[in-house]
């Protein structure tokens, strides 16, 4: 055979490779409005920069029909490209194939991607659509399984890792998303479960839809599994582009810092306007993040579960930062179980990959109720305290209200070790809100009062004049300065600057034991 009878071979087999599972089969994704793999491939990388690893592998199991079928690829398209002009490695299920069911080679594919992002020192992104484990392949199958689970827990806090769930992903298959720093899902199109409806009919009589059981919404709102849900696969693979900007390509890098756009000594007035007068009246923490931070910047994380409270990313001067902000709209901003994991989750994140994390405190306290106590609120909310006491990036704090009780130590307080505290005039700070206090302290002479109402407003007033001001706390160093808030952006943007070369090093030890 001579030279060009061998290129013109593996143009065919290339060619004959990016099929997949068939022209028939890719036409059944697209009406189910999916794109196929390399599809969503190409979409996502920067033009012309996708490599692929492993195009011509076949599966190794001879039996159940398996035999008449050897295409190329087994069922998983891996490679690196770039985004925004920076590595990525990359992983997409192929559901022409075999509806993407892993197999041995599938596994070998994938954790040989992996592997690879951590050697270079690269993000990894999973794009998911599969129907899970490959029946034929039997225990191969699950062997192939845990090779993954165990690749993601040693990239953990070492590479950025991000799924997308574009399709199914059932059983076993749903644990490698759960391992990774960041999952997306498609509305009405992806699903994730450990069991599926039919199964939990049979067992428990409970009927339930695809949808309600693990759907897209479900997860971001419900069960906090997935981050974002999505309109469609675009707006997902675009989300993914635009969180990896706020992202350093491992834990030895610093975040990208950006061109700067907007004014460092911008002072936006309508702050001095955002907190009520009315201590119990609500106000919209993102409208303070939007004032504060660059114009346009905020990208908010996990946006529709435990509303409480908001985290997400946003950029100082061009220099990213995380964001964890009560929010008095939803619950007046108390930390519950769900707000108490969701933020130490994102604070953990950003401490293994070096981002500065920026608190906005107004916190009255921690949920009461037996539903919070009997389900763990203890053990929850430390770890919220674990995380960010552990946390060895710049920590800046900003009070804008209350910061009461044990919340007040939680939430990035002098205690734990942030680096700058800050409080807005308007902060109160204090072991509790002034009428329980009064309700403590004066219990006899209310009792005792002809109009105890009328005597307990009075207390409630002389009470938050004298002790729930942010000046005890500035007297004792806890608050570093108690700034007006037009000046909070610029003290900030200094403050990042001054923390830029912060080295901070924990005691020798294998790990520490998190109350999960």
């Amino acid at each position: 055979m001579t030279m060009d009878e061998r290129i013109e071979e593996l143009r065919e087999k290339r060619e004959r490779a990016c099929l997949g599972g068939g022209e028939d089969r890719i036409e059944k994704q697209h009406e189910k409005g999916k794109m196929t793999a390399r599809e969503r491939i190409a979409y996502f990388l920067d033009d012309g920069t996708f490599s692929e690893f492993d195009q011509f592998r076949t599966h190794r199991t001879h039996k159940f029909g398996m035999e008449e079928e050897q295409l190329p690829g087994d069922g998983v398209v891996t490679g690196y490209g770039d985004v925004d002009g920076r590595t990525v490695f990359v992983f997409a299920h192929d559901f022409t194939v075999f509806g993407g069911s892993l197999g041995e080679v599938f596994a070998e594919k994938v954790t040989k991607v992996m592997d690879k992002a951590v050697e270079v020192g690269a993000p990894v992104v999973g794009l998911n659509d599969s129907a899970g484990a490959r029946i034929q392949e039997g225990v191969a199958s699950l062997g192939g399984f845990g090779e993954i689970f165990r690749r993601n827990t040693e990239a953990s806090g070492v590479v950025p890792q991000i799924s997308a769930i574009m399709g199914p992903c059932a059983g076993g298959a749903v644990y490698s998303p759960a391992l990774t720093d960041f999952t997306f899902m498609v509305k009405d199109s992806s699903h994730m479960f450990i069991t599926g409806p039919d199964v939990i009919k049979t067992v428990t009589g409970e009927e339930v839809s695809f949808e309600e059981l693990g759907g897209a919404v479900t997860h971001t709102s419900t069960s906090g599994v997935a981050h974002f849900a999505t309109e469609d696969e675009e707006e997902a693979l675009d989300k993914i582009r635009r969180l990896l900007s706020y992202l350093p390509q491992n834990n030895v890098e610093d975040p990208p810092r950006v061109e700067p756009w907007d004014d460092p000594e911008r002072a936006d007035e309508e702050l001095n306007r955002i907190v009520p007068d009315q201590p119990r009246k609500p106000y919209d923490m993102e409208n303070v993040l939007d004032s504060v931070l660059d114009e346009g910047s905020f990208f908010e994380v996990h946006e529709n579960f435990a509303q409480n409270i908001v985290v997400g990313f946003g950029r100082l001067d061009g220099r990213a930062v995380g964001i964890v902000a009560n929010q008095p709209r939803v619950n007046a901003g108390t930390l519950d179980i769900e707000a108490s994991e969701k933020a130490a989750r994102f604070v953990r994140t950003c401490d293994s990959f070096n981002v500065p994390i920026l608190t906005f405190v107004d916190v009255p306290g921690f949920m009461p109720g037996t539903d919070q106590e009997h389900n763990g609120i203890i053990r929850h909310g430390a770890k919220l305290l674990y995380a960010y006491s552990e946390a060895t990036v710049p920590l800046l704090t900003v009070i804008t209200r209350k910061a009461y009780g044990g919340a007040y130590d939680v939430m990035a307080s002098k205690h734990l070790g942030a680096d700058v505290n800050y409080a807005w005039p308007t902060a109160e700070i204090a072991v509790m809100g002034p009428q329980g206090a009064v309700n403590i302290l004066y219990r006899e002479e209310l009792e005792a009062a002809d109009d105890p109402d009328e005597r307990r407003d009075e207390l409630i007033e002389e009470y938050r004049e004298e002790f729930a001001n942010p000046y005890t706390a500035a007297d004792h160093g806890f608050i570093d300065d108690v700034v007006e808030p037009p000046e909070t952006r610029a003290r900030l943007i200094d403050d990042l600057e001054m923390l830029n070369s912060k080295r901070t090093s924990l005691p020798d030890k294998k790990h520490g034991n998190i109350p999960l």
